[in-house]
């Protein structure tokens, strides 16, 4: 069974959001679009709101958000409990957050990065693993006061 990643964005990401989908599926990723569906202006929230539910939920184990900035998709994902999302503008960034945080969205700042970074970012973030060790005990204070 092919692992679905759910991305979602605002107007400012919907370019870069589709030509994610597209690599993501040429990797065998089956994708959920939960939107934007144009690049007509909307507001982040309404979207990375039902990502960061559906993460939460356990519905899925990861995925992608994007903006103009990624930081109003990130702050909106990082409300949801279990979701930590780390906003990522370069490789070793992405690589350090699946690492050391074991991260499990992605936020991609669409005004701010490369088609072909953004790629790259995005295979890091699906292919680096977890190093778990000391970073385990960090990772669970995360959420400790709201537990």
């Amino acid at each position: 069974m092919k692992e679905i990643i759910p991305i979602a964005c605002d107007h400012a990401g919907f370019d870069l959001k589709q030509k994610v989908i597209v690599e993501l599926e040429n990797k065998g990723f089956e994708v959920k679009d939960y939107g934007t569906f144009s690049a007509e202006s909307c507001d982040y929230p309404d979207y990375a709101h039902l990502l960061g539910s559906a993460i939460e939920k356990g519905e899925f184990k990861r995925g992608i958000v994007i903006c103009g900035s990624g930081n109003g998709v990130q702050m909106t994902v990082n409300k949801y409990r279990h979701v930590r999302c780390a906003l990522c503008w370069d490789p070793e960034i992405a690589r350090l957050g699946r690492q050391h945080n074991d991260c499990n969205v992605v936020a991609l700042p669409a005004r701010f990065i490369s088609e072909e970074k953004a790629m790259e970012i995005v295979d890091i973030f699906l292919n680096t693993p977890f190093e778990g060790g000391r970073h385990q005990r960090r990772v669970e204070k995360i959420s400790h006061l709201i537990d």
